[in-house]
């Protein structure tokens, strides 16, 4: 569906379902240099199995006019805009990687319009190094690759390769090379630059899920100790439950094409436990 967003149009995928905003919500936000693509099983299943979905693609990306927003804050705004404007929330906000930075701020700026965040390769800080910072600037298919070779445990074996004419290695290539030229850059500025996570993880109020990959270089686990520990602090401090973390042996960065089912296993699992009646009922008093 397309929302006319400060006059220019956004895209946000609905899983092939119309929004009928009484239902649970769920909104999917994809990574640097990506779009709502990478999240087409999870809110796929999720829009034909009792929730209202948008897979948003951010500005500047996919299909959502540009240009892209520099900030981590502004995205964060700039989805629950989106959200308002679509009819929907309290909402499961998940964000991969960038988008979990999104997630997080989110929740912490908007919390009447958050019931929960899953963030999915994250990490706090979330800092991008020098030679790939350098390469997006001056040659962005070399960044392209050094990405490629990061995000993935493996580029040969299954699921790398899972049938004939199939690669998501090749796929996840495709996806970013159909960006606009800049994009990357400023993603990653984004990330390099976002100084806010703890303290928005001291202002988060709602319940928090890791989807981690055992064998992610760009994001590995070790990279979201700190942030879990600051978001198990703060659930302590609001009387809800610490977060919930699940870390997937053998799986790179790119956990929702490596192992689909696990990531939607683990949603599906933290989207039916969230309270969204009382979240919205806490919203409007």
């Amino acid at each position: 569906m397309r929302i006319e967003l400060d006059h220019r149009q956004a895209y946000a995928y609905t899983g092939g379902k119309p929004l009928l905003g009484s239902r649970p919500a769920v909104v999917f936000v994809h990574g640097a240099q990506h779009d709502h693509s990478v999240w087409i099983l999870q809110s796929r299943y999720l829009a034909h199995h009792g929730f209202d979905v948008l897979a948003v693609d951010l500005p500047g990306h996919g299909r959502s006019d540009g240009p892209p927003l520099s900030t981590i804050s502004d995205m964060a705004d700039w989805v629950a805009r989106l959200m308002r404007e679509a009819g929907i929330g309290p909402a499961l906000v998940c964000g991969h990687s960038m988008g979990s930075l999104i997630a997080l701020q989110c929740a912490a700026s908007h919390p009447s319009q958050v019931a929960g965040i899953a963030l999915v390769g994250a990490a706090a800080p979330m800092k991008v190094s020098d030679a790939l910072l350098e390469a997006a600037r001056s040659d962005e298919p070399r960044a392209f690759d050094m990405i490629n070779g990061w995000s993935h445990a493996t580029i040969n074996a299954r699921p790398g390769c899972p049938g004939p004419g199939f690669s998501i290695f090749v796929q996840n290539r495709r996806l970013m090379e159909r960006q606009s030229p800049g994009v990357l850059l400023n993603d990653f500025s984004a990330c390099n630059a976002y100084d806010k996570a703890f303290a928005a993880a001291s202002a988060v109020r709602c319940p928090a899920l890791f989807v981690l990959g055992g064998r992610d270089m760009m994001t590995p686990p070790r990279a979201a100790r700190a942030l879990i520990a600051a978001l198990t602090e703060s659930a302590a401090a609001g009387s809800i439950s610490a977060p919930r973390v699940i870390e997937l042996a053998g799986c790179g960065h790119a956990l929702m094409s490596e192992r689909p089912d696990e990531v939607l296993d683990a949603l599906r699992g933290f989207a039916g436990a969230l309270p969204f009646e009382a979240s919205a009922q806490s919203a409007s008093a």
